[in-house]
This record gives C-alpha cells, structure tokens and sequence, in this order.
C-alpha cells in the first residue's frame, strides 16, 4: 500500500499518496463506515467492445463517461443477467491543445447486457477466489439529445460564444464548427423513474434534464460559486483554460447520480474549483464540491439544499516516494442514501495516457456527508469566497465529508483473471485503461444475501481506436482502446429495500 493517511482536525483526512497504491490484502475486503460494514468481494466479471465499434450515428463508438442499466430492466435467470444499458460519450474525439473539435451530437449509447456469473458465483458461495464470468455487450441503437428548440448539441469547443435559450445563457460557438448549437461535454448520466434522464456537462456544469425521447426540458444552473465566470463576472464555458473563478476547464459536473428513493439529486465537481485551488502544482486541487438538490418536486431547482466539500486523494505521479503534485479527481459517484455515495478517485495513468507513467492510484471511495458541514445558502455558494484560509489549507471551521476506500482496482491477482494488469507483461495481458469514469450498482438478486450488489465500472476510452471516424473524417489513433467494464460484487447494508425495488 502507498497511502498514507493523516487526519487533521476540521479539515478531516488528508491523504497522500507518494508510491504505488497497490491492493495485496486478500480478499474479501472489507471497511467500517457510520456504524456499518460493507465488503469488497472483487471482480465477478468482465467485458469489451472493439475501440472500432461504429455507433447508430455512424461515429466511432466512444465511450463510457457514464453507464446506468435502465430502471426496470435488470433481470436474473439463474447465473445470468440481462438488462438495457445506456451509456454516455463525451464530447467525440478532440485535441484541445491543437484546438481540434469536431460538430459530434450529443447521444446516449444503448446495448442488451448479458452477464454470466456461473463459475463466480459458485466459488464465492465458497468463499474461494471466483473464476472469471462475462459480459456481453451487443449495441442496440441509441438516443439523440436535443436542445429546447430541438437542435442536436455540439460537442465543438465554444470560445466566448453563448446563446440563450429559456433565459438561460449556455455555451454555443459563434461561428465555425458547431455555430449556432449549444456545446455539450457530456460526463454524467442519470435515469429517473418516468423514463427521463439527467446529464451533467463540463462547459456550463450545468446538469440538464430530458424527457424519455431526448428533448431537454430543464436546467440545473449551478450557484454562483461553481458558475465559471471571467475577471468581470461574465460567462466564461471556454476548456482552453481555466476561468477567474468557479469550475476548472475540463473539470465540470463528472459525478452525478440520484439517492435510491429519487428524491436527492447529488451533483459533483470532479476536482476543487478555482477559487479553492492551492497554489503551487496539481496536487491543490483537492477540495471538490458535492452539491444536493430536492428533485421531488422540481426536476430543475434552483439552489441545493446541501452543498459539502470533499478532500480527494493527492499523488506522485511517477509513484517515486517524493510529495504528491497532483490530485486524484473524481470521475462518477453512486448514491447509496441520504448521505453516504461511492465516489471514483483516479490519477491519469495507464493505457491511452501519454509518458508511460506507472499506475499510482484508482479506487472507488465510501463517502459520508453527515458529519460534513453543510455550505448552502452560505458566501461559499452565493459568492465566489474560497473555503481556503489565509494559510492556503480548508478552514478551520468548514468540515470536509469522511471517506474511505472501499474498491482498489490496481489489484494485479484479481484483474489476472480477466487477462487484465498493470503492465502489458508479453503474455498477452491488456494493461488497464487510464481513464475509468462509468459506475452504476445493481442488485445481485440473491435471497440468501440480500445486500450485495453488483458494481459495474466502465472507461471511457477517448475514441482512442486505429480506425476511428468522427463526423465524417478520419481520426485514427496508433493503438485501440477498448470500451471495457468491470464487475464487482460489493455488501451493501441497508440499500435491499427501495434502491433494489427500482430495478426490478
């Protein structure tokens, strides 16, 4: 293990991670949270997609920035399980730093899902270190999402361009690729119990609400603190760089996902904002923002009724002993209740990710906001004042939510079974993908162990594939990266009831 764990005070856990954080318990796996016990079983099962998968638009099929079975639809026939999963690309295939975008349409994914867990599920009744099942994944079509004028979006980077639509002011390129649209970097996906849909962007960090065929019918604008605004207090969606205050370029709305009763919509920041990033490099970036809104009667509300920080991992990104220079950000959270989530924390290493740097740190944390202070309503939501103190670190009087690690997924002997790991070792094993950013949870099915759940992890693998088209032209790469999910089987006290409910 390479984390170190220091506590301090108000400002909760801080921690550090200077070499590899490489998972070598056995398992099962298990940790302690607000008087409960939830349990890592590890992988169960695994899958692909050829990175050159075409899509029902005719792109190369990119994905998994988010993944959700679709409520209803999840089904078990005794060591098999199917279900209707959705997943979520991006913003189609781009290069930021040479300012190549292309016109890609906003759109969700839909495959039939298949997973068999025969020989898994046999060696876990035994408690002995399961056989590897299978997830099939074949495409079945997709949605199309569009505006409230029922344009398609833009995945085009927008500059200084806005439009407004309904009164509210949303990213749009002016002229070039994507005039006219509105930009979408989509990231996070959540069903909800009438068929419609949330998906939370990184250009406004917005969240937007659809109906059941696609068409945005509401927007959760974010509260001033987490706009992104230049020095004059104006719109500022641009990912080229970063903003004066609010969210970091490319650091929007990464998780977001509902509580088990649908009532709570939480929404979070996939690493700290502007105004709460300490100086120096990368790795003072780790005081992000989860916000909660009542969504029981407003699918669009307009302030949270909780707003909490929590503190992220920092690394070494070469995993050589020396201090931490970046932060191991967040890529999607699944809720669990009223006030613990699963949040998935990264660094940028692996297959797909330039310099050949050693993997550090992936694992799904368990979060808990109940003792977390609670910022709604307060200048660190109305205004643009940072929750840093003249010394640079959290204040003293704002407590950051506790968490813990639950899910490692650098562990070299359970990803072996799938012919996954760390290295590509000769022997034809595939080394994980940099940028594991999909989550959703669904019930195991099991009488005899009611609160154990399946985890299913997905990369999104940046349209990286030798043959790749985007809007028409070509965008090879010089490897593929595959779509890929994991599955892990995790103990879940107290999620039987309502949550298991919605999948049936």
């Amino acid at each position: 293990m390479g984390l170190t764990l220091l506590l301090g005070g108000a400002s909760a856990q801080t921690v550090d991670v200077r070499v590899a954080d490489i998972a070598t318990a056995p398992l099962p796996r298990s940790v302690d949270l607000g008087g409960k016990t939830y349990v890592d079983h590890g992988l169960v099962a695994a899958g692909s997609l050829p990175a050159g998968t075409i899509d029902f638009l005719g792109d190369t099929l990119g994905s998994f920035s988010s993944l959700m079975i679709e409520p209803g639809s999840w089904k078990r026939e005794g060591d098999t399980y199917t279900g209707v999963l959705w997943t979520l690309p991006d913003r189609g295939r781009n290069d930021p730093e040479h300012n190549v975008f292309f016109d890609y349409r906003g759109r969700l994914h839909r495959f039939r899902f298949s997973m068999n867990v025969a020989s898994a599920q046999s060696s876990f009744a035994a408690e002995a270190a399961p056989t590897g099942g299978m997830v099939s994944l074949v495409v079945d079509g997709g949605r199309e999402l569009r505006d409230f004028d029922g344009r398609p979006f833009t995945g085009a980077e927008p500059a200084q361009g806005v439009r407004k639509e309904r009164g509210i002011v949303l990213p749009s390129p002016a002229s070039g690729i994507g005039a006219g649209k509105v930009s979408l970097d989509a990231e996070s996906l959540q069903f909800t119990r009438d068929g419609g849909f949330y998906v939370g962007d990184e250009y406004a960090a917005n969240v937007y609400r659809f109906d059941a065929k696609g068409r945005l019918t509401g927007t959760v604008v974010p509260p001033k603190a987490v706009r992104p605004l230049d020095a004059a207090g104006k719109p500022d969606f641009t990912s080229l760089r970063p903003p004066a205050t609010g969210r970091r370029n490319n650091q929007g709305v990464e998780g977001m996902a509902l509580s088990p009763d649908g009532t709570r919509l939480f929404v979070a920041l996939q690493s700290a904002l502007i105004q709460d990033t300490a100086p120096g490099d990368a790795s003072g970036r780790v005081l992000t923002r989860v916000l909660v809104y009542d969504v029981s009667r407003d699918a669009a509300p307009k302030r949270p009724v909780g707003h909490y920080v929590v503190r992220l991992p920092a690394y070494n990104d070469l995993g050589n002993g020396v201090a931490p220079n970046k932060t191991a950000a967040q890529s999607e959270i699944r809720v669990l209740d009223n006030h613990t989530f699963l949040m998935l924390a990264r660094d940028g290493n692996g297959l797909g990710a330039d310099g050949g740097k050693p993997f550090v740190y992936k694992s799904v944390l368990l979060v808990d906001i109940d003792r977390a202070s609670n910022l709604a309503g307060t200048v660190y939501e109305t205004s643009t004042t940072s929750v840093l103190g003249s010394d640079g670190r959290l204040r003293s009087d704002i407590h950051a939510a506790a968490w813990k690690p639950l899910v490692n997924l650098l562990d070299p002997t359970d990803l072996a079974r799938f012919g996954l790991g760390l290295d590509a070792d000769g022997k034809g094993t595939t080394p994980l993908s940099e940028k594991w950013e999909a989550m959703d949870l669904v019930p195991v099915l099991d009488p005899e162990r009611p609160d154990d759940w399946f985890l299913l992890v997905g990369n999104d693998n940046d349209f990286i594939a030798k043959h790749c088209v985007m809007d028409g032209q070509n965008c090879d790469s010089t490897i593929d990266n595959d779509n890929r999910i994991l599955v892990y089987r995790l103990t879940l006290p107290g999620m039987r009831s309502t949550a298991a409910s919605n999948h049936r």
